[in-house]
């Protein structure tokens, strides 16, 4: 599955199949709230949220190929994402783009 957050993809002719979209809502458990809270008072990187986003991201753009993937897609063009934050310690990640078959 070639994935691509452009429009295009050089040298290839498709067709569109439709939007695909995947998503997750992640957080941390209450001890790593506590001691991401603390950082935030002495400043620097919030480590555990950082993998806790890439985790979300992964998740999400898997969840994304897989929905390409029943369509019969090649690739997924025109690929973005969006967070937002649901409650305190927990956030949604969605990715969505263009299924697409090469012709």
């Amino acid at each position: 599955m070639i994935l691509v957050n452009t429009d295009y993809i050089t040298g290839k002719e498709f067709e569109m199949l439709g939007l695909v979209k995947g998503s997750t809502i992640q957080s941390k458990n209450v001890g790593r709230d506590i001691t991401q809270g603390l950082r935030t008072l002495v400043g620097g990187e919030l480590k555990a949220y950082t993998q806790m986003m890439n985790e979300a991201r992964d998740i999400a753009t898997n969840r994304m190929i897989h929905e390409a993937e029943a369509l019969g897609a090649d690739a997924i063009v025109n690929i973005r994402y969006a967070s937002s934050a649901v409650m305190q310690g927990a956030a949604e990640i969605i990715t969505y783009g263009t299924a697409v078959r090469f012709v």
